[in-house]
C-alpha cells in the first residue's frame, strides 16, 4: 500500500484509474457491434472479423488526433463532443477507402486524472462510435505529471475498417469526365485550430461573441463535432457508385484531393456552386488570410469530396437527397498535369 500513496505523491493514482475504467464500463459495452468479443479488462481487445462474413478481407486503419481543439473545450469547459470528433478523424479517413468501420480504440494523456471530464470525453468517443457503428474495443489512460502541465491533456484514436479487396477504393478508376461532388461539413471540424485561436487572441475576441444571425455564440460553434460520414457512404459506397472519395482534413482541399487523383487528371472548379460560408469568410477577414491559405488550413465547407461517372450521378443525387445529405457541385476531372485548377473558384469567391 506503501508503494502506491508514494506513486501517488509522485503524481499518479492508481486508485482513480480503477474507479474510472469500472465507471466506463457500460458505456463501452452499449457500442458493441457484431463480431466483437466481450473481454473488458484483459489485456488486449477481441474482434472476431470471420462473423461478418467477408470473402477476402482487407482491413483499413488510421490513427489521428484532434490538435488544438482541445484548448477550445478546456476553455469552454466542455469535454462530451470532443471524443466525437476523435472518431471521426480515424473514421473518416477509413471511409475514404469504401472500408466499414469496426473498431476504435482511444489513448488519453494528462497530467492528472480528472473522472468527470474523461468520462465526458469517452461518452463523447462512444456516441461517435455509435455514429460510425463501430465497436469502442480499449484504451489507455495515462497520468504522465512530468511531461504535461496542470490540466493539460491529448487524444489519440486508432480505428479499423474492412472491406472486400475487390471493392477497396484508392481513386485509380477516377477518370476524365468524373463528377465531383462535396458534402457539407458541419464547421471547422478538427483542423486549423491553432490559426483560430491565433487569430481570436491577436484581435481580442471571446468566445461569447455573437457572429451572425445563425452563430450567436462563435464558442459553441467552434466546439461542434466533426460529421461522421458513414452512413452515406456507406450506402453509395455499397452500391458501387464511386470512383474515389477524399476526405478533407489537414490540408484542405489543396492537399487532400490531389492524394487521390490519378497521374495526368486534374480537378476544375468550372461552373461549381460553391460558396464559401460565412463563419470560413468571418475568420479569413479577421486573420487576413489569403485564398490559398483558406484552401490549404481548412475544409472551408467541405467535409468530404465524391468522385462519380455522369451516368450514375442522378442516382447519387436521389441518394443524397433521401438522406437528407447536404452537398455541392465542384466541377469535373478533366485531363491536366496540375491536379487542382482553382482559378474559376478563386474568381468566382471574389465576387
Amino acid at each position: 500500500m506503501s508503494k502506491v500513496n508514494n506513486y501517488k505523491k509522485a503524481g499518479v493514482n492508481i486508485n482513480a484509474g480503477n474507479l474510472f475504467v469500472k465507471k466506463i464500463e457500460r458505456t463501452i459495452l452499449s457500442t458493441h457491434i457484431k463480431g466483437t468479443i466481450k473481454n473488458f479488462g484483459l489485456f488486449g481487445g477481441f474482434f472476431d472479423i470471420s462473423k461478418l462474413n467477408y470473402k477476402k478481407p482487407i482491413l483499413v486503419s488510421s490513427v489521428d488526433g484532434v490538435g488544438t481543439k482541445i484548448k477550445i473545450a478546456q476553455e469552454l469547459n466542455k469535454y462530451d463532443t470532443i471524443g466525437v470528433d476523435l472518431v471521426a478523424m480515424c473514421m473518416n479517413d477509413i471511409l475514404v477507402h469504401g472500408a466499414k468501420p469496426i473498431f476504435f480504440l482511444d489513448y488519453i494523456a494528462t497530467n492528472k486524472l480528472n473522472i468527470r471530464n474523461a468520462q465526458k470525453i469517452i461518452n463523447g468517443i462512444s456516441k461517435g462510435c455509435m455514429q460510425a457503428k463501430c465497436s469502442l474495443l480499449g484504451g489507455e489512460t495515462a497520468e504522465m505529471p512530468g511531461i504535461y502541465k496542470k490540466n493539460d491533456f491529448d487524444l489519440a484514436g486508432f480505428g479499423v475498417g474492412i472491406i472486400e479487396k475487390k471493392n477497396l477504393i484508392t481513386g485509380q478508376n477516377i477518370k476524365s469526365g468524373d463528377i465531383v461532388i462535396g458534402l457539407k461539413s458541419s464547421g471547422f471540424h478538427s483542423n486549423g485550430f491553432s490559426l483560430i485561436r491565433h487569430i481570436l487572441k491577436k484581435k481580442k475576441i471571446s468566445y461569447n461573441i455573437k457572429v451572425n444571425s445563425k452563430i450567436k455564440d462563435l464558442g459553441q460553434f467552434l466546439i461542434k463535432p466533426t460529421k461522421i460520414y458513414s452512413k452515406i457512404i456507406l450506402s453509395l459506397t455499397k452500391k458501387k457508385l464511386l470512383n474515389g472519395i477524399s476526405h478533407i482534413t489537414g490540408g484542405g482541399i489543396i492537399e487532400n484531393l490531389p492524394r487521390v487523383i490519378p497521374k495526368g487528371l486534374s480537378v476544375d472548379f468550372k461552373n461549381h456552386n460553391w460558396k464559401l460560408p460565412y463563419i470560413f469568410k468571418w475568420i479569413s477577414e479577421k486573420g487576413n488570410i489569403k485564398f490559398n491559405e483558406m484552401l490549404r488550413v481548412f475544409n472551408c465547407g467541405i467535409g468530404m469530396t465524391i468522385f462519380c461517372s455522369s451516368k450514375k450521378l442522378n442516382i447519387i443525387q436521389n441518394i443524397l437527397s433521401n438522406q437528407k445529405e447536404n452537398y455541392i457541385y465542384l466541377g469535373r476531372v478533366t485531363k491536366n498535369r496540375k491536379k487542382i485548377q482553382l482559378k474559376n473558384l478563386k474568381e468566382s469567391w471574389k465576387n
